[in-house]
């Protein structure tokens, strides 16, 4: 299992460009376009490669078979001030996730607090976007998040076969103008596009992560891409499975949405999110909240480091410093899924030669 080519280094301005083209050729408008390019892009800038560009010709291929849905449908199910149910209708996530979140603040900022269940969204992609975009608007969230409409990926602790999703959990809590404080991760212990990754590089994962078909112990990435199946293993043991064992009764029961054994259309990434939304201005503490954020901060900070650690992150930061590296060096893409996303842009009419130079583009 050795890749056989180098990544490509692309250009983010470059890559963004690319798959705004991509989205708008194939039939959405300029703005969602550019929605979703910026969010996928940023997605790889950050280092979560599994959730970035190399998703867009599976973004594509459901499209043609009608799991995909063109244009923004985001339709309101319940208005009860505070109180918002979405449907997004199989719509992109990357436009549907936006929209919504913008409907989210604004609730939050007119009552202090906001909950909205959004369900039916194609994949949300990276949640911690969403968290992000919150956190612009000076507004803590939480994000609770379940997956229908495929197979199971993700074993219960203890179990062999798969009962679960990767079921992702996002905290996001601003700091002014200071970066904000992102706690995005799957309950999985990898995300399983960390496995598409690994099997397009020809790469393994690391032991403990993965069941074969059997409910064995593997490190090969496939048995998460090749029929028979097999599973995830849940991070933290059974606190993880806890975890995504609520994140499926919240985001997907809720809001009436539906939990993953109830979905027999398999075939499509259909997300549910269950957000709060609150404005830290209006609760009681809000007068402290900025001084003991800082001083949580620091005192974390002076924590004695471990051998081969430079220092003490919190959450959020190493994604910020990837993009800070990437940024500068290019977005690393592996050739499999380098070579699929120039295919899929051919098949979308755009210049094979033209898009194939971009790699080895980098800053």
């Amino acid at each position: 299992m050795t890749p056989t080519q180098p990544d490509a280094l692309i250009h983010a301005v470059a890559l963004t460009d690319l798959i705004r083209r991509m989205f708008e050729a194939a039939g959405w408008t300029p703005r969602e376009a550019m929605l979703a390019a910026d969010h996928l892009v940023l997605a790889n800038l950050s280092g979560h490669d599994s959730h970035g560009v190399g998703m867009v010709p599976r973004y594509m291929h459901s499209t043609a078979r009608g799991l995909l849905r063109k244009g923004s449908p985001l339709t309101t199910v319940l208005d009860a001030g505070a109180l918002l149910t979405l449907d997004g209708g199989m719509g992109l996530g990357q436009v549907v996730g936006h929209d919504a979140m913008l409907l989210g603040i604004a609730r939050a900022q007119m009552h202090g607090v906001a909950v909205l269940s959004l369900r039916n969204a194609h994949h949300l992609g990276r949640i911690g976007h969403w968290g992000e975009q919150v956190a612009a608007a000076g507004l803590v969230s939480i994000h609770h998040v379940n997956v229908i409409g495929r197979p199971a990926l993700v074993a219960p602790w203890g179990g062999t076969q798969a009962r679960f999703s990767t079921n992702p959990l996002c905290i996001a809590i601003p700091r002014g103008d200071d970066p904000p404080i992102v706690l995005d991760f799957a309950t999985s212990r990898i995300a399983h596009g960390k496995t598409r990754v690994a099997w397009k590089r020809g790469e393994p994962v690391a032991d403990g992560n993965l069941l074969d078909p059997g409910g064995h112990p593997t490190s090969d990435p496939a048995v998460m891409w090749t029929e028979p199946l097999g599973a995830l293993l849940p991070f933290g043991e059974h606190k993880g499975y806890g975890l995504s064992f609520v994140n499926e009764l919240l985001a997907g029961a809720l809001g009436g949405a539906g939990t993953l054994p109830g979905r027999t259309d398999w075939g499509v990434i259909d997300n549910n999110m269950l957000s709060i939304l609150i404005d830290p201005s209006r609760l009681g503490g809000a007068e402290s909240y900025r001084e003991e954020t800082e001083r949580l901060i620091r005192w974390v900070r002076e924590t004695p480091t471990a051998p081969g650690v430079d220092r003490i992150r919190i959450p959020g930061e190493p994604e910020r410093e990837t993009r800070v590296r990437r940024g500068a060096g290019g977005v690393p893409i592996d050739p499999t899924s380098w070579g699929e996303i120039v295919d899929c842009a051919v098949t979308l009419g755009l210049d094979r030669a033209a898009v194939a130079a971009l790699a080895g583009a980098s800053a």
